[in-house]
């Protein structure tokens, strides 16, 4: 009975932050995605939230960001040196789960700093960009994102309101048809035009353009009205952040946090799988429902103290 009540509460939380806002996914899919997760701990962060409830933001209510905006040149210029070396990339091993559907998408990225100390790389090839960061103790990661010519990333919505998102054009096409929609809010990106909006709205964006789009994607700190709410959810980030820290090089000073090692084991252990049984397509098949069998027996048939 009570985890019954606990999996009724869990799915009203879910069903409440799936009803913020016009846009939304199916219910069905809400319930199973990552963002379900972090449904009750959202609600806590909005319930707290000195911003308002709104898809995109005043900027004008962040002015520490002006620094970033002012500087957009100099971190353009970083950027492009980037970019035009080919560091700008997806993740080499599986090991970025946060990002891992947009990689499919043509997406690729370069951490400058993820919730703690910048990456190693970041601060030999982009140090003025760091510097700037590392001056707004708000911005607690960011990085570089590429969007290329003619692709799409589908409606979501990021797991975690602790933060806000920063995004400030760098590389653009400067056109209407390289945009993000927020909640149906359109924001078409600009050099040196930046934005600043809840990625926990469903969020979709394209580049139906014929160049690509690069641009400064960073993760501020929700402002919350009391001191002790946001000492907790810079614990709660910080956290997140080393379970969560994906590298841009194999350079043993860059770490990969638990959750994106589990994931590479996962999606190595996947791609054997999926060569197993293309390769031994009838044992993998007899194999799998006795495995089932197995489970089913184990479960509701042997004579365990816990089943009978």
């Amino acid at each position: 009975m009570i985890v019954l009540c606990l999996l009724l509460a869990f799915a009203f939380c879910v069903l409440l932050v799936h009803l913020r806002g016009r846009a939304r996914l199916r219910f069905d899919r809400q319930l199973v995605d990552h963002s379900a997760v972090f449904a009750p701990y959202n609600l806590l962060m909005y319930a707290f939230s000195a911003v308002p409830a709104r898809p995109i933001l005043d900027r004008r209510g962040f002015p520490q960001l002006d620094l970033l905006q002012a500087n957009w040149q100099a971190i353009r210029a970083e950027a492009l040196r980037l970019f035009d070396e080919g560091h700008i990339r997806a993740a080499q091993k599986h090991n970025d789960a946060s990002f891992n559907s947009f990689f499919k998408q043509g997406w690729k990225r370069f951490y400058l700093k993820w919730y703690g100390e910048p990456l190693a790389s970041a601060e030999a090839l982009c140090p003025q960009t760091v510097r700037l960061l590392n001056s707004i103790p708000s911005v607690k990661a960011a990085m570089f994102a590429l969007l290329p010519p003619g692709s799409r990333l589908n409606p979501h919505r990021d797991p975690f309101a602790g933060s806000l998102r920063y995004h400030l054009g760098l590389i653009t096409p400067n056109s209407d048809d390289c945009r993000i929609f927020v909640d149906g809010q359109m924001h078409a990106w600009g050099d040196g035009k930046d934005v600043v909006f809840d990625e926990t709205y469903v969020h979709w964006a394209e580049n139906r353009t014929d160049q690509t789009r690069v641009i400064l994607f960073a993760d501020v700190e929700r402002p919350l009205r009391t001191r002790w709410m946001t000492a907790f959810n810079r614990r709660v980030g910080a956290f997140m952040g080393r379970i969560t820290a994906s590298p841009n090089t194999e350079s043993p000073e860059e770490k990969t946090g638990f959750v994106n090692r589990v994931f590479a084991l996962n999606q190595r252990s996947r791609g054997r799988n999926r060569a197993f049984k293309k390769k031994h397509p009838k044992l993998f098949r007899a194999l799998k429902y006795t495995g089932m069998l197995v489970f089913i027996w184990l479960v509701f048939l042997a004579p365990w103290p816990f089943v009978r």
